[in-house]
């Protein structure tokens, strides 16, 4: 071969690993990723075969994962040791390896060559290091003609061993992400499962346990009247609680409808911080609102959802405030929309879980009893509330400060219309 004609192979060879790596780098999947790498390999090292192997930790072995007969030849039943084999010097060496005569070579795993029935006469390995760390081996063998791997033979088999390294973690890792992700999908269907059929199958019997239970109190000897106080209190926990789950299972199964008519926030604030008063002074918490006395703050939808939303956030701000603390409501207009605002001097939040509060069955808790109960429902559906009316929702907070929870709403259904096509376009 002439010179110029070994500068022009060189330069296809390195043209075709170009053209390699931008294909391995755009490819997501692992089983067609090995595949290629095989077949570039036999084809830039003008070699008969050629095999990828990956270290298996649990057996600390290395596994064939591809080879052009891989599915017929029986090559991923065999796992290769890491000592007594070409693959597991250059596995433990990381290190190519070239070995020009292997016909009597002590090296050679011949395991490999009685099961594919043929003999290794030459063969070049090369580590696939990711990182610093090796995770297994791209191996070439048998040289057309009996000729010898050359140097530019290693050049290409360790460049396309650094390539196929990245892809095959990159590939792996879109596996592990995909699967994680179809993991969470299948966990929360089995949450939302598991809230539609307890909301349903416990709405019934509660049903019966509240209605005796009321009607026994009114017969029962006044001895008795404290106990079955309890027992009705609970009974009304259980009915909130159940109501929670059913109005997540409702919106996420796309069951819950917004009715719009005209309303009035003022009005609505009015009436859910008179609903909490009570509460608000057996915890020895200053109550208090603030609405425009000259503006209704009339929006157009469904009242009673709002009211769910306002509700849940005002008995957040009860509950997580101790004794002696303040609790405050607010609104006004701001330029087409309704801005309420719920600040409460409690706990507060701390920073990394802001975030996280409007998710389901999320609870900030500093220690590790539920000291404040609930099952971490009412944040995700105050939010689950605004969002159906187009709306936003977010918290501001500080540790041991207290904490600001404010949503706005569109104050007309064509300016809530217009707020969704604003989010389904981006």
């Amino acid at each position: 071969m002439t010179r110029l004609s070994e500068s022009a192979a060189h330069t296809q060879r390195l043209e075709r690993l170009l053209e390699t790596n931008r294909t391995l780098t755009s490819t997501r999947e692992l089983k067609p990723l090995l595949d290629m790498i095989v077949e570039v390999a036999c084809e830039l090292t003008d070699s008969g075969a050629a095999s990828l192997l990956l270290y298996d930790a649990a057996t600390k072995e290395l596994r064939f994962e591809a080879s052009p007969d891989m599915e017929t030849s029986g090559l991923g039943e065999i796992s290769v040791p890491l000592k007594g084999s070409v693959a597991g010097e250059v596995f433990t060496s990381g290190k190519t390896l070239v070995i020009q005569d292997a016909s009597k070579d002590s090296r050679i795993f011949r395991y490999v060559d009685e099961k594919l029935k043929l003999q290794t006469l030459s063969i070049i390995g090369s580590p696939l290091a990711f990182q610093g760390e090796i995770i297994g081996v791209l191996e070439a063998l048998n040289k057309r003609d009996q000729r010898h791997y050359t140097e530019d033979d290693v050049m290409v088999l360790e460049t396309l061993a650094a390539q196929a390294a990245i892809a095959i973690e990159n590939a792996r890792l879109m596996e592990n992400l995909q699967r994680a992700n179809e993991d969470l999908q299948r966990l929360d269907k089995m949450k939302s499962d598991f809230m539609a059929i307890a909301s349903h199958e416990l709405r019934t019997p509660l049903g019966l346990i509240l209605g005796h239970s009321t009607f026994l109190r009114e017969i029962i000897p006044p001895k008795y009247t404290e106990q079955m106080d309890v027992v009705i209190r609970s009974a009304m926990r259980l009915k909130a609680i159940i109501e929670d789950m059913s109005t997540i299972s409702h919106q996420e199964r796309g069951k819950s409808v917004v009715r719009r008519k005209p309303f009035s926030v003022s009005e609505l604030i009015e009436e859910a911080v008179s609903r909490f008063e009570q509460d608000a002074r057996k915890k020895n918490i200053e109550l208090g609102f603030d609405i425009p006395s000259s503006d209704a703050l009339m929006v157009e939808g469904d009242r009673e959802k709002i009211d769910v939303a306002l509700t849940n956030l005002i008995r957040n701000a009860i509950t997580f405030t101790d004794p002696g603390g303040q609790v405050g409501v607010k609104a006004e207009g701001d330029g087409g929309y309704v801005k309420v605002f719920v600040v409460d001097t409690g706990i507060g939040i701390p920073e990394a879980d802001i975030d996280r509060v409007f998710e389901r069955f999320y609870q900030v808790e500093s220690h590790l009893t539920r000291k404040h109960g609930g099952m971490g429902l009412g944040l995700s559906i105050a939010k689950a509330m605004v969002e159906m009316h187009q709306g936003q929702i977010w918290c501001e907070s500080k540790e041991g400060t207290g904490s600001l929870f404010c949503f706005t709403l569109p104050d007309s259904t064509q300016r809530a219309q217009a707020a969704a096509r604003v989010f389904i376009n981006g």
